[in-house]
């Protein structure tokens, strides 16, 4: 086998030619060898290993997505109160270099969770990723968002941007090298939770649904999966059903009972399309829109009757001010999600075809008719996700679907090229973030 075939078989992910070539040409330069076959001798297990650090993607933070942990803690919460378990078992694969097996432990605490309540097993492919976990040592990149509390409450401060996590919730949470497909993780059903996210958007069809049936296996039948944003129709598709919180993107296996413990949590319903749904900002000439009337929205599903009274009109004196182009054209797109989350996926798709035909250059609209058509006429919703990055060629959600569309079509040239795009996104995306985050602390 070459170095792509083996770093696939030893990864499980169907990376493409570009990622393998850059991390071989790294390894090259480290070792200082210039003759490509002359490297390609010297790949043996612990070359191969380095080569593996740097095809996974590590790229993570405290408290991403901190709706998925609310899931979690009062899933946790509810299992405990009712007496069904004394210690429940959590799962988190891959854990990158342990922020969110460790957010899952904070959440827990916080939440008024026992630490003796609870034990959380973290799997990684990178031995690099696990012994940083294992460190518990971060810097201040992990911390986003305006919310720190956390990290005062959890963490000791060591200087120069570090932080420490609480040995307590520590010992709380143990860390092992291992690959989904092919170690042997745990006995069947150990898992009362599992977040794997941002794992199978890597995978080809075969084996993302074989890595489904992995956790299937060691989940338990009442218990919640956590995954990532563009992999839940992979999920469903492989024998589970969504649960119904905002953000959370969580799931059941199928054949479980509805009224199971996730059932009632106490947390915000989900608004699955609405969430799913992303408008980048615009620029340049994109900013200048046509106003979409009221009209389109109305004609193709009528609201319902207020349940409160309409506000007073403004005083006279003072003109409210013009709506601006974005404001006027965001509600027409969440009418439409809100439709197509009761169900109502006509009236929805009627009011994002009304959308595109008078602004055929609104990126969201096609986007979010991408979505709507996906299941129902997947080679439709490829023209329609197509358009959208054509007219923004960084929409990383739009790119997500276009590579699962291309993988479930047996497409994986395509499927390649889209994540490589995908990814770069998301490596600019998470630059920006430390970027700004840096001036403002400067």
């Amino acid at each position: 086998m070459n170095t792509l075939q083996r770093l696939r078989a030893a990864t499980g992910l169907n990376l493409g030619p570009e990622t393998v070539e850059r991390a071989v040409r790294s390894r090259m330069g480290a070792n200082g060898i210039a003759d490509r076959a002359e490297y390609e001798k010297t790949v043996d297990d612990t070359e191969l290993a380095a080569l593996v650090e740097l095809v996974v993607v590590p790229e993570s933070w405290l408290f991403r997505d901190p709706q998925a942990f609310a899931v979690a803690a009062a899933y946790t919460q509810r299992r405990l109160a009712a007496g069904e378990r004394q210690l429940l078992r959590m799962l988190s694969i891959p854990c990158a270099g342990g922020e969110e097996p460790y957010t899952l432990a904070m959440a827990l605490v916080d939440a008024g969770v026992s630490p003796a309540a609870f034990a959380i097993d973290a799997v990684d492919l990178s031995t690099a990723c696990i012994a940083r976990a294992q460190e518990g040592l971060y810097g201040r990149n992990a911390f986003r968002g305006k919310d720190l509390g956390f990290r005062d409450r959890h963490f000791t401060h060591e200087g120069d941007n570090l932080y420490r996590i609480d040995p307590a919730l520590r010992r709380r949470v143990r860390f092992r090298q291992g690959n989904l497909l092919t170690s042997d993780l745990a006995p069947p059903r150990s898992y009362d939770v599992i977040f794997c996210r941002n794992l199978l958007i890597y995978f080809d069809a075969p084996t993302t649904a074989a890595a489904i049936a992995r956790l299937a296996a060691l989940l338990a039948d009442d218990g919640v999966l956590l995954a990532g944003y563009a992999e839940v129709p992979s999920f469903v598709q492989n024998g589970f059903t969504t649960l119904p919180y905002r953000q959370a993107f969580a799931l059941r296996k199928d054949g479980a009972p509805p009224d199971g413990p996730y059932a009632r949590l106490p947390l915000p319903m989900n608004e699955s399309v609405a969430e799913r749904r992303r408008v980048p900002p615009q620029e340049g000439a994109l900013r200048e829109r046509r106003a979409v009337p009221r009209t389109v929205a109305q004609a193709s599903a009528p609201a319902p009757a207020p349940s409160v009274a309409p506000a007073p009109r403004p005083a006279r004196t003072a003109p409210p001010p013009p709506a601006t182009a974005g404001a006027v054209r965001a509600a027409p797109l969440e009418e439409a999600a809100r439709l197509a989350d009761l169900g109502q996926r006509p009236e929805a798709e009627a009011i994002c075809r009304a959308l595109v035909a008078r602004e055929p250059d609104n990126a969201g609209a096609w986007f979010l008719l991408g979505l709507l058509t996906e299941d129902a006429a997947p080679q439709e919703a490829q023209a329609h996700l197509r358009r959208c990055i054509y007219l923004e060629p960084d929409h990383y959600e739009a790119l997500c679907h276009l590579a699962l569309l291309a993988g479930r079509q047996g497409d994986t040239a395509v499927q390649d090229n889209l994540r490589e795009r995908a990814a770069r996104v998301w490596r600019r995306r998470q630059a920006n973030v430390g970027g700004d985050r840096a001036r403002a602390q400067s």
